[in-house]
């Protein structure tokens, strides 16, 4: 990999082979972003379910899955006080907006910059040594005739396990209102984003009391209201600097449960990602689905649903910035958005509920602690006709692996919809068929319960 020598900071001393340059402080003119065009939003698709008894293949066990004490002790330790002292410490700044002023202590873009940064820093100072965190990755912009330099802040855990790849957690600190180019107009930004950004402070701290499998990258990116131009820049510098990122899970309107008509929904959340929904491509499909499947399975009280889309209608999100590369990415949001709430002045924080707000962020946790912990996925899945209708999956055994979860996708279908969970490296069953199911995942579970990131779809094709 190449490397800019003048460029090299701290954490690009610190961080393994892959992440030499991770936090070199870059200058680079944004490439154009492409706004999704507008679809009707289609309805959400069923979620996450078990085969019934008869269903079963013959011979699968039928009692309980273990659950993984230590994810639910993990998911406890995630503090509603902290996550609403974050998104009023943003509120507070008056606007975020990033021709907003740079040097004002209490106000401003400036402000913001310096509240999560220290916050990232005292994360760091209390990891025990886990958490690291450079220089800022730097950006150039021009809005409203303006050139600017927005800073995105990196912070890295390095895994422990070689080949295991690059998660990336990231959520955007800028705020905007209507008045798009104007830089002194109010613009609160509590749910879009400060929900977010304090989701990503406090599961960094999280994260980094402990080394994980998969090294996990945090980005607090600046500049996502003027189209994305800091995590485009990001994306392109990740791009262009080869490194192995896997999964990229974007967090933006995070903490409402409330909807405009006084509707209220606790217990759900949104997944958006790319097309195409199978094949060549789909990795970002791909993601969104599996993640569905891990947050019904290890979060108690939310329940993921996935809608297929790469945003909603005439909206983005820096997800996108990352799939437009060819990064598998997705998005998380609210069930019960209030678009009349967004980009302007009633963005407040008396909108935000904490318990909302702790329950997204956790089902947010119990994905990246899968992704980032869990046994990395099968390989070589192939199906065999056995005759007489009989059919064998079969997949590389992982010998750490406590069993396996299938997950299957019904054709025409978004999600997987039926799984069920074997002990050993392959399966016979009459209905691995076309006719039924247009694709199967399987994801390893260690011995605690936790489902492993899914391996790439094995399509049914004959």
């Amino acid at each position: 990999m190449k490397t800019d020598r003048t460029r090299l900071t701290a954490l690009s001393l610190l961080v393994y082979g892959a992440l030499i340059a991770i936090a070199c402080t870059l200058s680079s003119e944004p490439a154009p972003t492409i706004v999704p065009r507008a679809t009707s939003t289609p309805p959400p698709t069923i979620g996450y379910a078990t085969l019934s008894v008869t269903e079963l293949p013959p011979g699968i066990p039928t009692s309980a899955p273990r659950i993984d004490a230590r994810l639910i002790s993990l998911l406890s330790q995630v503090e509603p006080d902290r996550l609403i002292l974050h998104v009023n410490a943003l509120v507070n700044m008056y606007t975020r907006h990033v021709l907003s002023v740079q040097n004002n202590p209490t106000m401003g873009i400036g402000a913001a910059y310096t509240y999560v940064r220290s916050q990232f820093e005292q994360i760091r100072d209390q990891s025990r040594g886990n958490l690291v965190l450079g220089a800022d990755h730097e950006f150039s912009f021009e809005w409203a005739g303006v050139q600017g330099t927005g800073r995105n802040i990196v912070a890295v855990i390095p895994g422990t396990e070689t080949g295991a790849g690059i998660l990336v957690i990231g959520s955007h600190y800028d705020s905007i209102s209507i008045a798009w180019e104007d830089g002194n107009a109010y613009a609160p930004g509590a749910n879009d984003n400060a929900s977010g950004m304090a989701s990503l402070l406090e599961i960094a701290r999280v994260m980094s009391q402990r080394q994980h499998r998969a090294t996990v990258m945090f980005v607090a990116f600046s500049a996502e209201e003027i189209q994305r131009a800091g995590s485009i820049a990001f994306a392109e510098y990740l791009r262009d600097q080869n490194f192995d990122v896997n999964w990229m899970i974007n967090m933006d309107i995070m903490g409402s449960s409330t909807g405009a008509d006084g509707s209220i929904n606790e217990r759900e959340i949104r997944l958006f990602s790319t097309d195409p929904n199978e094949g060549a491509g789909s990795e970002s499909r791909q993601l969104a689905r599996a993640l569905q499947i891990i947050v019904n399975r290890h979060v108690p009280d939310m329940t993921a649903v996935l809608i297929p889309l790469g945003d909603r209608e005439g909206r983005y999100g820096d997800h996108l910035s990352f799939s437009e590369l060819g990064f598998p990415a997705m998005r998380f949001i609210e069930m019960n958005e209030d678009v009349s709430r967004v980009h302007n002045d009633r963005d407040t924080s008396d909108d935000i509920q904490a318990l909302y707000l702790t329950r997204s962020t956790q089902a947010v946790l119990a994905a990246a602690t899968a992704l980032a912990d869990g046994i990395r996925p099968p390989q070589n899945i192939v199906l065999r006709d056995d005759g007489n209708g009989m059919r064998t999956l079969r997949w590389e055994e992982r010998p750490e692996a406590a069993g396996y979860l299938i997950a299957l996708r019904p054709v025409g279908a978004t999600s997987y919809v039926d799984t069920f969970v074997i002990a050993d490296p392959f399966v016979q069953w009459d209905q691995f068929i076309p006719s039924r199911y247009a694709g199967v995942a399987v994801s390893a579970i260690d011995e605690d319960g936790l489902l492993g990131p899914f391996s790439f779809e094995y399509q049914i094709l004959n």
